[in-house]
């Protein structure tokens, strides 16, 4: 890897070495089987395209089925044009913003492809959300319509004066679920339907607009959506993203991810506002004529309830749903035997063998981590596909992503002087591909602060292995100095999620006046496996386990203060400390 350790000097001859080393790596070591570039079954169409060639050839086929109210794949490409008009009929032109303020429900899958059809842009808000952050979002995006969950519209009302907003529309997650749901529903999803005060049913108002909107040339490469970060530095960001971003996101694992055939069913129970739910529930089933078997939330019982009901096939997961899953008390009433994709993400518990064996002897099916990936990149970056034999993915961890995707590019950088650094070495990870953003909306110093030469500069800590392998070590403000030696929380904390007796655990670091930094572990026991186990004998179990300056100080906790993402809020940690 001469070539590589060479580029130290950042120039552009330096960097197309580099790029064509790796290239090289990757050639040597692609799946057989997998295809080298993404594969698209109608071409570089808009999203909704693809909505419409699907109800032309299967106009029957179920796109979208919660908790038994299926809606075919002609009733949501007639329910799209609805709502399409209906923005129309609002005086919405393309660009405008659109707000979807709700849970998971069909509702806001049909109001995310009538935006897109109106040539009108997506901001998906989290409904978690208090009145400060939706209103700085709201007002940051220029959003000046919104579809609220009814639960939500108090709060939409009191900070309506101070927004863009001109128009309200309402609805119920709870309104399209059956009256005898096809597999269980949690109660609050069920929950009576709030009063919304004046604003307009949305289901109503759709039922009064034009059934054809005007015809609008939508633009692959035009602003459709802003998917806003999660504000780790300063306030949240708006992602500028286009309909090709997602398209070729979705080509590309059609290529070499979960490869779903048309008809087969795919569960989501992920935000349908956070992007890696978008991709799940919205982008990925429309993309190949799939089914969305489409949870409220996630539940364990309505989980298995679904995957038995309607014989799902491909499911992605936190591993802590899946340990969740495998721990269950009911786990044996229901047969999960019908999933034959599975793919997880490490966040909390990290993927090991253990977890693996246990999850192929419930489901016949292998677990294998999904990929790295981020809000700016429309996620699903890397894939991991092929790797999984006798766990030739494990012996290279901690959190192996794999290769990129066709199309994507990765190099590894010096944080601070921006050289490139050896493969095998430390560093920033870089990406460039067809779907990262555009830019941050109306930040234009932050965006070129972040994308330089078409590399967006991620902040994340990475490796490129001497086989060409991505691996993701952790954010960099999170990467900890020991006696100037690195030790990264992510790998501690994926050596705590082996012990059998810890459910979870986040890793931060305390100043130390004679190491610099040491890393402190809040871990949650499994009180039922606990036993007399305490601080100190987990700490001892640590220093068995990894070297000795990565050993952290244990603190136990009931629980660990999470976000809507099921990601660790470690400066909640901090205030602990």
């Amino acid at each position: 890897m001469a070539i590589a350790a060479d580029a130290g000097s950042g120039s552009q001859a330096d960097e197309s070495a580099y790029l064509d080393a790796h290239r090289k790596l990757i050639d040597a070591r692609w799946p057989e089987g997998l295809p080298r570039e993404p594969v698209y079954p109608f071409g570089e169409i808009p999203l909704t395209d693809y909505l419409r060639r699907w109800a032309e050839a299967a106009p029957d086929r179920v796109a979208v089925d919660f908790y038994g109210h299926a809606t075919t794949y002609a009733e949501l490409d007639a329910q799209a044009d609805r709502f399409a008009a209906l923005l129309q009929q609002s005086d919405a032109a393309p660009g405008t913003r659109v707000a979807l303020f709700m849970g998971n429900c069909p509702q806001f899958i049909v109001a995310f492809l009538g935006i897109l059809r109106a040539g009108c842009v997506h901001v998906p808000v989290n409904p978690m959300f208090r009145e400060h952050e939706l209103e700085y979002e709201l007002n940051d995006a220029g959003a000046e319509l919104i579809v609220a969950q009814d639960l939500l519209v108090p709060l939409v009302e009191t900070v309506r004066p101070r927004t863009s907003l001109r128009k309200v529309w309402s609805t119920g997650m709870a309104d399209l679920v059956p009256a005898t749901p096809a597999w269980p529903v949690p109660a609050s999803i069920v929950s009576d339907r709030a009063a919304a005060g004046e604003t307009e049913d949305l289901v109503e108002a759709m039922g009064k607009a034009p059934a054809t909107p005007s015809p609008v040339a939508v633009d692959l490469d035009a602003l459709c959506k802003l998917n806003y970060t999660g504000g780790t530095t300063g306030m949240p960001k708006g992602c500028v993203h286009t309909q090709r971003d997602m398209i070729y996101t979705a080509a590309t694992v059609q290529a070499c991810g979960n490869r779903l055939q048309p008809g087969e069913a795919m569960l989501c129970f992920y935000p349908l506002f956070w992007m890696a739910g978008e991709d799940v529930g919205l982008i990925f089933p429309i993309f190949s004529g799939a089914t969305c078997i489409l949870l409220g939330r996630w539940d364990p019982v309505s989980f298995m309830g679904a995957v038995q009901a309607r014989k799902v096939t491909a499911v992605k997961l936190l591993v802590d749903n899946a340990v969740e899953l495998m721990d269950h008390p009911r786990v044996g009433e229901f047969d999960l035997t019908s999933i034959e994709k599975t793919q997880v993400s490490s966040f909390v518990k990290k993927l090991n063998g253990d977890f693996r064996a246990r999850w192929k002897a419930l489901t016949g099916s292998v677990m294998a981590e999904a990929a790295w990936g981020m809000t700016e990149t429309q996620t699903c970056d890397t894939f991991t596909t092929g790797f999984q034999d006798d766990d030739y993915d494990l012996s290279l961890q901690p959190i192996f992503v794999g290769l990129p995707m066709p199309g994507t590019q990765f190099k590894i950088c010096d944080f601070d002087t921006g050289a490139l650094v050896p493969f095998g070495a430390e560093g920033e990870i870089c990406i460039r591909s067809p779907s990262i953003l555009k830019e941050y909306w109306n930040k234009p110093e932050a965006t070129a602060h972040a994308i330089k030469g078409g590399f967006l500069h991620t902040g994340d800590i990475g490796v490129i292995d001497e086989l060409g392998f991505l691996h993701f070590l952790g954010r960099r403000k999170e990467m900890l100095k020991v006696r100037g030696m690195s030790v990264f929380p992510a790998e501690i904390e994926a050596m705590l999620g082996r012990h059998p007796a810890i459910l979870g655990s986040g890793v931060i670091g305390r100043e130390d006046p004679d190491r610099g930094q040491v890393p402190v572990a809040f871990v949650v026991l499994d009180k039922a496996r606990a036993a007399d186990l305490d601080a100190r004998a987990i700490e001892r179990w640590c220093g068995e386990a990894m070297a000795t300056y990565k050993r952290p100080e244990v603190r136990l906790v009931d629980s660990l203060p999470m976000t809507a993402t099921g990601k660790v809020k470690k400066d909640e940690l901090a205030k602990l400390l």
